[in-house]
């Protein structure tokens, strides 16, 4: 009922930039809370920055300052600008949201992930 759809990876060198972006498909009702999980080979997914329903954001220490995730609910879209790339933001990136979508008639509430987009950073 439910889809995230993500965008916006690829290979970059050190320092520079990329830009990623998730859009939610589906019955949706509204969106809460949105965030970008990021799992290197080896490691566990962590949380890298999380964005709720009215803009507030928390970020990862290891991104403070360098990512930065918004999002336009009218497109009910996530974004996760990363600049001054390190080779240890390299990792798939995944988006996450917590959404109320109709199933039926009835509103039901879900989490959702998408399938993920490789960031690689190197030179």
């Amino acid at each position: 009922q439910v889809q995230l759809v993500e965008s916006g990876g690829g290979l970059v060198q050190p320092g520079g930039s990329l830009r990623l972006s998730c859009a939610a498909s589906g019955s949706i009702g509204s969106i809460n809370d949105m965030a970008w999980y990021r799992q290197a080979p080896g490691k566990q997914r962590e949380l890298v920055a999380v964005i709720t329903s009215n803009g507030r954001t928390s970020d990862a220490d290891s991104v403070k300052g360098r990512f930065t995730i918004s999002r336009d609910n009218t497109k009910k879209t996530v974004y996760l600008q990363m600049n001054s790339l390190k080779p240890e933001d390299t990792a798939v990136y995944y988006c996450n949201a917590v959404v109320e979508y109709w199933r039926g008639r009835v509103l039901t509430s879900g989490e959702y992930w998408g399938q993920g987009t490789q960031v690689t950073v190197s030179s």
